[in-house]
């Protein structure tokens, strides 16, 4: 007889935790369920022993981001990837390229490590600050080793900056910020894993006081009780539904499961749903010829932000762009043509008209209605697209790049940057939780996803994501130490 395997990581069934009552549970283990895990236990009072569980809907897939594992490429990482387990593309005509993701860490077990900030002219209509945000901000760059240096000292860096810069039309080109640990192991302290997932957050948390988690546990409700949050319902793996108790509850299940959740929970709130919004996408892809630079060539790995002028910012990087994140084990010839890819990203203006719905018609197998979504882009939004592939196609010629896959829009939702459906701020009417990610009116119950934040800004947005979850998981502190 088989011994059953001992997981990665320790777990806890979800029929265990319904026994238990928690200071705070946790619905999700992306960035921002997996930030407020560590804040919540690095920053708690030693003697306080707050009890914390955190429910994922999907297994465990991978205990580091991909692209540190050696025995993976981007063929062999696509198809690992793409198991029906885990991903589920949806069927969105108005938003077609959007594919949910369930497995313990999210989308950090394969997001693409950028990591810059949002500017302070980009938060004026957020209910706080960027002053306010600061702090969260350098705390999020620490744990997840945010750095500009991934390319330092590459010559193919150093020279297209410098085109860009001098010439180029684009003086503020700069290098592109990323959440990688360039640290080398020595002394006996190891820096084994280079890019950053929400699974680093699990273990930072996990060596300082143990917590519940379960896996493959699908969230479906919220319980409230006398107008505050009191729990959740989870169906486990046998189908079978328990109620986990807990003081507080945060929701990170991301843009479009936990307005689901919220909805199906009856929470009241106008906006829960509502403002749906993402970073259209340019893409490109160029080319280069190699004798232009020295024999040590390097890596590129540019961004330009943006700027009062630009509602937009790009991003360059290479060579070889599907190889570009990866071990290299193979044996490579010296290549006469180098290629680089163009990632464009650019602000649209929030609408109440997009929006997620419950379509009651449609049931899940967990007895969830289904989504709906509405979703287009404005005439302004279009012109921003325009000026944004304008501007890809000049700094290419300014480079001396060669298309060879001109620039072309992604479908909505093929970004993965989707946010806003929980979006904060002070009124209730246009903003689902107040500026500490508490959803307006329902004690004990936030939101620390991508939902919560409003894409006022081009930059990607898992970065200011876990500096607001770092901030409300200090709020709820200060709340209960």
């Amino acid at each position: 007889m088989l011994k059953q395997q001992v997981p990665w990581i320790p777990l806890t069934p979800v029929e265990q935790m319904a026994q238990a009552d928690y200071d705070v549970l946790i619905v999700g283990s992306g960035a921002g369920g997996g930030a407020a895990l560590w804040r919540l236990i690095t920053e708690q009072s030693p003697k306080k022993g707050m009890r914390i569980g955190m429910i994922e809907a999907g297994g465990l897939l991978l205990p580091t981001h991909a692209r540190n594992l050696p025995t993976f490429d981007y063929q062999r990482f696509l198809r690992y990837l793409e198991n029906p387990r885990y991903v589920e593309h949806m069927q969105w005509p108005e938003f077609p390229g959007e594919k949910i993701f369930r497995a313990l860490g999210g989308r950090t077990l394969h997001w693409y490590l950028m990591s810059p900030r949002f500017r302070p002219e980009e938060m004026r209509s957020w209910p706080i600050t960027y002053q306010e945000l600061v702090p969260y901000y350098l705390a999020a760059e620490q744990i997840m080793n945010v750095t500009g240096e991934y390319a330092n000292g590459s010559a193919l860096q150093e020279t297209l900056l410098h085109r860009l810069r001098f010439g180029g039309g684009f003086p503020d080109a700069q290098d592109l910020p990323m959440a990688v640990d360039l640290d080398v192991t020595q002394y006996g302290q190891l820096h084994s894993n280079v890019f950053f997932s929400s699974i680093i957050f699990l273990a930072y948390a996990l060596h300082i006081q143990p917590f519940d988690l379960a896996v493959n546990t699908r969230v479906v409700q919220v319980v409230t009780e006398k107008g505050r949050a009191a729990g959740v319902n989870a169906v486990a793996p046998d189908g079978k539904t328990y109620t986990v108790r807990a003081n507080t509850v945060i929701l990170s299940a991301s843009t479009f499961e936990t307005p689901r959740i919220l909805l199906n929970s009856n929470i009241p709130g106008q906006a829960i749903g509502k403002y749906l919004t993402n970073h259209p996408t340019v893409i490109a892809s160029a080319k280069i010829d190699r004798n232009q630079f020295p024999e040590v060539l390097g890596n590129a790995a540019i961004m330009v932000p943006s700027s009062a002028e630009r509602n937009y910012m790009f991003f360059v990087v290479g060579t070889d762009p599907l190889e570009y994140w990866w071990y290299h084990y193979e044996e490579r010839r010296l290549l006469n043509e180098l290629r680089l890819a163009y990632f464009g990203l650019a602000t649209i203006e929030p609408r109440y008209e997009n929006q997620v719905s419950l379509d009651p018609g449609n049931i899940d197998p967990y007895g969830v209605p289904q989504l709906k979504v509405r979703f287009s882009y404005t005439s302004r939004d279009e012109a921003v697209i325009r000026e944004l592939t304008d501007s890809i196609r000049s700094s290419a010629a300014a480079m001396g790049l060669e298309f060879y896959e001109p620039p072309c829009l992604l479908p909505p939702g093929m970004d993965n940057h989707e946010a806003g459906t929980c979006r904060m701020g002070d009124d209730p009417a246009t903003s689902a939780t107040n500026r500490y990610g508490q959803i307006h009116g329902v004690p004990g119950l936030f939101v620390a996803d991508n939902s919560v934040v409003s894409l006022t800004g081009a930059a990607n947005p898992t970065l200011t994501t876990v500096a607001l979850a770092i901030r409300t998981a200090d709020y709820i502190l200060a709340q209960v130490i």
